[in-house]
């Protein structure tokens, strides 16, 4: 079974925490653990955030006045590369037989967005207001007052509309490799007519990008980890109440955060509206118990079962297999062979008998 394993940015870089690398490193490790968990029984797909690494990256590109500033997409590339490096050395550390490979994501945007004329997301340092003014002139640039001194850029939101590597990455998992991609929301680009492949200076929603992934390559669930151990109900008041199991229907008539929580919210209800098993929002450490059933808020239809470790101790390792046409909905190939793959998949070991269960960037 594929499950994608979306990684909030606070779950790799704490509120608060400085953006250094031991700090990231050690964050890293720890969701490192939580994802061979599920890696040991599960074919991964893991995508992350990067929103503090875009901020610094922006700001150390703006204190260099040899070069002009790089543009958005490239500092995504940046960050992609850089946190997609740290997670496999983490994921590889634990998994020494399975393959784990970091991919760079194209994500394709329509240059005719609504987004482009409303630019919405938040990105890279703070400003004063002299700098903001400058900013404004000097660079065309949208700037947003986030204080009563402190002013952000403020850029389109795009929705993604297709993932240029996506065969790659179907590819990849089917074949029992733990995949690292979509960092950040991926590499925005726009399309031409004739193929040309340019990027574009945009943020992607790397939530609706993760439930985009999850159903082009046939995942049976998607788990949204954050900071946060579930959706709560009236957040932020004395009645909040965390919400367990419920239904995309339910969760469309609930107000959410639209800055943090809303576009978990709105991936999940997407991925199991198109036909995906389930979805699960909660902390990272909590990846394999929201598997379970037992943590987090779990999104799904009804009569789709959660019990996704029940035969774990005689299931097939987690490697390749086999992925119809109809699950992937795309062009390419459609089955990969273990003995195609040529590789051994890291045993799964042998657990104890169950017992019973009761965003600005």
């Amino acid at each position: 079974m594929i499950v994608v394993i979306a990684l909030g940015g606070a779950a790799l870089l704490k509120r608060g925490e400085p953006p250094e690398v031991n700090v990231q490193r050690a964050n890293i490790a720890r969701a490192a653990e939580a994802i061979v968990k599920v890696a040991r029984i599960h074919n991964v797909v893991v995508t992350h955030g990067n929103a503090p690494q875009v901020a610094l990256l922006s700001l150390q590109t703006d204190t260099n006045t040899q070069v002009p500033p790089y543009p958005l997409d490239i500092l995504s590339a940046q960050t992609g590369g850089m946190i997609g490096s740290l997670i496999e050395q983490e994921v590889r550390a634990r998994l020494p037989k399975r393959e784990v490979v970091s991919l760079l994501t194209q994500v394709q945007v329509n240059p005719d967005d609504p987004s482009f004329g409303n630019p919405a997301a938040l990105v890279g340092p703070a400003f004063s207001p002299e700098q903001a003014q400058r900013l404004t002139q000097e660079r065309g640039w949208k700037m947003t007052a986030v204080g009563e001194r402190s002013w952000r850029r403020t850029v389109p939101l795009a929705e993604p509309r297709r993932v240029l590597e996506i065969n790659a990455i179907r590819g990849l998992v089917t074949a029992g490799a733990v995949v690292i991609c979509a960092g950040g929301g991926g590499i925005p680009v726009t399309v031409s007519p004739q193929g040309a492949v340019r990027g574009v200076e945009a943020e992607i929603e790397k939530d609706l990008l993760s439930a985009l992934i999850a159903r082009k390559v046939g995942a049976a669930a998607l788990l949204l980890l954050t900071d946060v151990d579930a959706a709560y109900e009236s957040w932020g008041t004395s009645f909040k109440r965390p919400i367990r199991e419920t239904t995309p229907d339910f969760l469309r008539k609930v107000q959410f955060p639209s800055e943090s929580m809303l576009p978990k919210i709105e991936a999940a209800c997407r991925f199991v509206e198109s036909g995906g098993g389930f979805a699960g929002i909660g902390l990272v450490e909590d990846a394999i118990a929201i598997l379970e059933g037992t943590r987090g808020t779990i999104v799904r239809k009804g009569g789709v079962s959660l019990d996704f470790l029940r035969n774990r101790q005689g299931a097939v390792k987690p490697g390749p297999i086999t992925l119809t046409r109809a699950a992937s909905k795309q062009p390419g190939p459609s089955t990969i062979s273990r003995a195609a793959a040529k590789r051994t998949a890291e045993p799964a070991p042998m657990p104890p008998a169950a017992k019973p269960t009761g965003k600005a960037k």
